[in-house]
C-alpha cells in the first residue's frame, strides 16, 4: 500500500492499546447487528475476570422439527481469541467434531468481537453449562442452515485511537474532514492482517506454492523471522533453515507453535514430503496462503493505477460491478480488464514473473484459483467520531473514539490507514 486517497492530514496514533480499543460486531445478512455485551467494559485485569467469571445458563427454545431444524445459531462474543481457537474450544467442550460449527468469517484477535456460529445437533445438556475463559454464548435460535464462510452483510467496527499528538480542536476538525473525504470513496487495499501480521510471511508463502516451489514455500513458512520475535523461536527457526534438522527443530520449537511443530513431525518421518506437511494444518487456514498472494497483487494494481494516473475511478476498459470499477484477484481462469485498466493487469503479473495458468497449483490443487474479481472503491459507512477524551495510558495525549460499517470482506485497517496516514 503506497498511495493515500484522502488528502486530510493523518491524526497519527496507534490502536489496539487495550482489547476494548477495537470492537468487531458482525452484520447479519437480515441486517441484525450482533452486539457486543458482556466485555465492552473489560478494560483492566479485574473488570475483565469479573466478565469473565460470570456464568448464565443458557435457555436454549424447544425444537419443533428437529429433523428440519438441526442447526442451532447462537451469538460468540469473545475477548483476545481468534476464530479458530473459539471453535477448537467449544468442540472440545461440545465433545464433537469442528466440523459441526459454522461461522461466517474470521475477526480480529486482539480485540472484543462478536458473530454468528451454527452448532449441528448440539449435546443440549453440555451446551447449556459452557464456560470458556473471555467466550460468551447467547440467543440461541434453531436452523435449517449452517452457517458457512461468508454469510455475513458486514461488520461494524468501534476504535479508539490512542496517543494522538494535537489539539483538540485540530484533532477533531482533521477527523470530520477525512471522514467528508472517506464518502466518495478510498482505495479498497487489502490490510496488511491479510499478509500474516508481523512476520508478513502469508503471502510470499503462497507465492511459492504458485512458483511451484513447496519446498521454499514451507520453509519459508517455518524459518521466517522477524524483529521483535521472541527469542525462543526465533532462534528455532534461524537453526532450521541453517540446519534443515526436522528432529532438532522437534524439540526446540516451543509447544505452542502448533502449526509448526505439525509440518515438522510430518517432515521427520518424510523429510521429502513438503506438501504433505502443509497439509498438517487445517485447510482452511492452508487457503489464507494463495488468497493473500491474490491480495498482495491486488494491492499492486492500485498502486499501479494511481501511479499511472487514472486512479480508482471508471476508466475505459474497466470491468464494473455495480457501476463500480474493479481489479482482478489473479486465477487460471481469469478474465483481464482490457484498455489501460488491462494494460496494467497484464503487466502486474508479468512482473511477478507468472502467467494466470500458475495459479493451478500442481502439487497442491486444492490452492489453486479460478479467480474472480473485486472492486477497488471503498466506501464507509454509518462514519461518526463518538469522542475525544485524554488518554489514560499517554499523558499529554488524546484519544479519539470511531465507528463505523464496512460490507463483507473489506478491511477497518484499511479506513484507519487513510484517517492516522502513519509514516510509510
Amino acid at each position: 500500500m503506497k498511495h493515500f486517497t484522502t488528502s486530510t492530514p493523518g491524526i497519527g496514533g496507534q490502536i489496539k492499546r487495550r482489547y476494548t480499543d477495537f470492537m468487531v460486531e458482525e452484520i447479519r445478512p437480515g441486517g441484525r447487528v450482533c452486539s457486543v455485551e458482556r466485555f465492552a467494559g473489560a478494560k483492566d485485569a479485574e473488570t475483565f475476570e469479573a466478565a469473565a467469571a460470570e456464568r448464565h445458563a443458557l435457555e436454549i427454545p424447544e425444537n419443533t422439527d428437529p429433523k428440519e431444524f438441526d442447526q442451532l445459531h447462537l451469538d460468540m462474543e469473545k475477548i483476545n481469541k481468534d476464530v479458530n481457537f473459539a471453535v477448537r474450544k467449544i468442540a472440545r467442550f461440545m465433545q464433537c467434531s469442528k466440523k459441526r460449527v459454522g461461522y461466517a468469517g474470521m475477526k480480529d484477535k486482539r480485540a472484543v468481537t462478536c458473530q454468528r456460529i451454527s452448532l449441528f445437533d448440539p449435546d443440549l445438556e453440555r451446551l447449556k453449562v459452557f464456560h470458556g475463559m473471555g467466550m460468551e454464548l447467547r440467543n440461541p435460535e434453531w436452523s435449517s442452515e449452517k452457517i458457512g464462510l461468508g454469510n455475513l452483510k458486514g461488520n461494524k467496527f468501534t476504535i479508539t485511537v490512542r496517543d494522538i499528538s494535537l489539539e483538540e480542536k485540530e484533532l477533531r476538525g482533521r477527523i470530520e474532514n477525512c471522514f467528508s473525504e472517506m464518502k466518495n470513496g478510498i482505495a479498497n487495499y487489502f490490510g496488511e492482517q491479510r499478509f500474516g501480521g508481523n512476520r508478513m510471511v502469508t503471502h510470499r508463502v503462497g507465492k511459492e506454492f504458485v512458483k511451484g516451489n513447496p519446498k521454499d514455500a514451507v520453509m519459508l513458512y517455518l524459518t521466517a523471522t522477524f524483529a521483535g520475535e521472541e527469542e525462543d523461536i526465533k532462534n528455532a527457526r534461524i537453526n532450521l533453515s541453517k540446519t534443515m534438522d526436522f528432529s532438532t527443530a522437534s524439540k526446540e520449537f516451543p509447544v505452542k507453535y502448533r502449526y509448526e511443530r505439525a509440518i515438522i513431525h510430518h517432515l521427520c518421518k518424510f523429510p521429502n514430503d513438503f506438501a504433505g506437511g502443509f497439509r498438517k494444518l487445517p485447510r482452511a487456514l492452508c487457503y489464507l496462503f494463495t488468497h493473500a498472494y491474490q491480495s498482495y497483487l491486488f494491492n499492486k494494481i492500485i498502486d499501479a493505477r494511481i501511479e499511472a494516473g487514472i486512479g480508482i475511478g471508471k476508466n475505459k476498459g474497466d470491468v464494473l460491478e455495480d457501476g463500480v470499477p474493479t481489479a482482478v484477484l489473479y486465477g487460471f481462469e481469469s478474465s483481464l480488464a482490457s484498455g489501460e485498466p488491462g494494460k496494467i493487469e497484464k503487466e502486474v503479473l508479468e512482473s511477478e514473473g507468472l502467467g494466470l495458468g500458475d495459479f493451478k497449483v500442481k502439487e497442491m490443487p486444492e490452492l489453486s484459483s479460478r479467480g474472480s474479481r473485486k472492486v477497488i472503491v471503498l466506501v464507509p459507512q454509518e462514519l461518526e467520531l463518538q469522542g475525544v477524551e485524554e488518554d489514560e495510558f499517554y499523558e499529554g495525549k488524546l484519544a479519539a473514539k470511531i465507528s463505523f460499517s464496512l460490507s463483507k470482506g473489506n478491511y477497518a485497517t484499511t479506513v484507519l490507514r487513510e484517517l492516522m496516514k502513519p509514516e510509510k
